[in-house]
């Protein structure tokens, strides 16, 4: 009679794991664009208000650069900054800047760490940016979007991260590279045609200049300059006095606007 055999018993090793946190201050290298969608573009998306009649469009401003500037914001009810980014934009350039690294994937960078918060605070003043861009239809129409845009910012990050697979310097070395190769905001550096919202590291060398940026650019600070914008460059000076003088002599007119 043939004998049973019995198989020995594997047992299943599972590593322990533990979450860290390591928090950085970054620097940015280049401005940031912000181009949050704004509360009336919301609602026309949920409640379009339909096609517009000539004498409708004849009378209707169809842009507000200084309203578009303010709604273009990323918000932050409260804080120590009225601005903020998204938490998940950090976290998207963690894991795009590991498509460029080897022995790491995007997919496993997004399991294996999280950006505390859902906002981060943004440090730094705001101006207004008005740009020449095309449009997502068919015939890539060009259009002028008004947008805020941040010449000198900072932001502090803390990002938890599941141990033994990532370490403190590991994360460090994906924010570098996300900081140089991916960035953050509107046509940042990921994109390829922009170089905006790329960022850095603060060493203790930048440290004057981050206390400098927080003291400067908090919620008071920013808080005005939504209220009242400068200028960013020459081009957006021209092009908005010459909107505000031009509204004004079509309301002599009669216009209607």
């Amino acid at each position: 009679m043939p004998v049973k055999r019995v198989e020995a018993s594997t047992a299943i090793t599972v590593v322990e794991v533990s979450q860290g946190e390591a928090t950085f201050r970054l620097m940015g290298e280049t401005p940031l664009i912000q181009e949050a969608v704004g509360e009336k573009a919301r609602r026309e998306l949920l409640l379009p208000s339909g096609r517009k009649n000539a004498t409708e469009r004849a009378t209707t401003l169809k842009h507000n650069p200084r309203e578009e500037f303010a709604a273009s914001a990323y918000l932050m009810k409260d804080g120590p900054t009225r601005l903020g980014m998204p938490a998940t934009a950090f976290k998207d350039a963690l894991r795009t800047a590991a498509l460029d690294l080897a022995g790491v994937s995007k997919t496993e960078i997004g399991r294996l760490t999280y950006v505390v918060g859902d906002m981060v605070p943004i440090w730094g003043v705001p101006e207004v940016l008005m740009s020449i861009v095309r449009s997502a239809d068919m015939n890539h129409t060009p259009v002028v979007r008004t947008r805020p845009i941040i010449p000198r910012w900072a932001a502090q990050v803390t990002v938890r991260f599941v141990r033994p697979k990532m370490t403190e310097s590991a994360i460090a070395r994906l924010l570098v590279a996300a900081g140089m190769t991916v960035g953050i905001g509107g046509w940042r550096q990921e994109k390829g045609s922009g170089n905006y919202g790329m960022f850095r590291i603060a060493t203790p060398d930048d440290d004057k200049e981050f206390r400098e940026i927080v003291a400067q650019g908090g919620r008071v600070a920013q808080e005005e300059a939504l209220r009242n914008p400068s200028a960013f460059d020459e081009a957006t000076s021209q092009l908005l006095e010459w909107y505000e003088s031009e509204v004004d002599a079509r309301r002599l007119k009669g216009a209607g606007v």
